[in-house]
């Protein structure tokens, strides 16, 4: 008499969890902001859209406050020797390229510096609008 066949072993069910986790965080994946940025839909055009002109605008105010600033002091430096009866005194000749050479760089690096914080509060709002915070 042949050996009865011996039933193939079971495997373990299978079970799908539909459900929040309990830990309170949120399940990992993307969030909804940074998917519509990777694949390049309209929103997320819109999103880098938004982004890049808030960049611009800092970028062109700061640029203003430099041609305002830095770019009139000739003129108010040469005001008081055009006004001056008999031309430019010699001895002003020395402040002018210390205000010009000197006084400039404080200016600058002001202006610099508001851009590039600026700039960092617009990216840190951007990730926070991205990743959900």
């Amino acid at each position: 008499m042949p050996p009865e066949p011996q039933p193939a072993p079971r495997r373990p069910r299978r079970e799908t969890v539909t459900g929040v986790p309990r830990s309170g965080r949120r399940p990992p994946g993307h969030a909804p902001a940074r998917s519509e940025i990777s694949e390049q839909t309209t929103l997320g055009h819109t999103y880098v859209r938004s982004l890049m002109r808030s960049q611009l605008r800092a970028a062109l105010r700061a640029l203003a406050a430099l041609a305002l600033l830095v770019g009139s002091l000739p003129l108010l430096l040469t005001l008081p020797a055009a006004l001056a009866p008999g031309g430019p005194a010699p001895s002003s000749e020395p402040f002018l390229w210390a205000a010009l050479g000197v006084a400039v760089h404080p200016v600058l690096w002001l202006v610099a510096r508001w851009y590039v914080r600026r700039a960092e509060r617009n990216e840190r709002d951007f990730t926070g609008l991205v990743e959900g915070r």
